[in-house]
């Protein structure tokens, strides 16, 4: 699951703290394979042609078909560097979000008064996740798919019904 919990203890307060980042279906060792046989695939073709200028008519668009999808999956990558930091001290929260852009932002809230929201179809993407608290709504975990919003709504209902407590 792309988000984890963790908790940090000390002698005068336990910090909890969740951190959900992107799922990506392909990782980074899958992608240079991915395109060492996608290349080898689109040469099959090819080999037939092989020392007729019909070779070096149809090489071109092949290499550029190739170069198009390496462009296409490295800009996926830079898309979802994304990673968010949700910080639950014995008061405040905060919540942190960096990405690959350098373009960080972030939200505090006392944890009293803060609530989250599951919005099943008002939202940008189906059961939207917020956080509100000191006169803003803030996003949280968008990119994670609908099952984990829903999971992670629970868990983050649960823990700021702790501070009501």
């Amino acid at each position: 699951m792309p988000y984890r919990w963790i908790a940090y203890e000390d002698e005068l307060s336990e910090t909890r703290v969740v951190e959900l980042w992107p799922h990506n279906s392909l990782p980074k060792n899958g992608f240079a394979a991915f395109i060492i046989i996608t290349f080898v695939l689109t040469l099959f073709p090819l080999i037939a042609l092989s020392g007729t200028i019909l070779f070096w008519g149809l090489l071109p668009f092949m290499m550029l078909a190739l170069w198009t999808i390496w462009v296409a999956l490295k800009q996926s990558y830079k898309n979802n560097e994304i990673f968010e930091r949700l910080s639950f001290d014995c008061k405040m929260l905060e919540l942190i979000r960096m990405s690959s852009s350098g373009n960080n932002k972030s939200w505090t809230c006392e944890g009293y008064w803060s609530r989250v929201n599951l919005y099943a179809s008002e939202g940008p993407v189906p059961f939207y996740v917020t956080l509100k608290g000191n006169g803003r709504e803030v996003e949280i975990g968008a990119f994670l798919s609908e099952g984990e919003r829903k999971s992670l709504y629970n868990e983050l209902r649960t823990t700021l019904d702790g501070y009501k407590a």
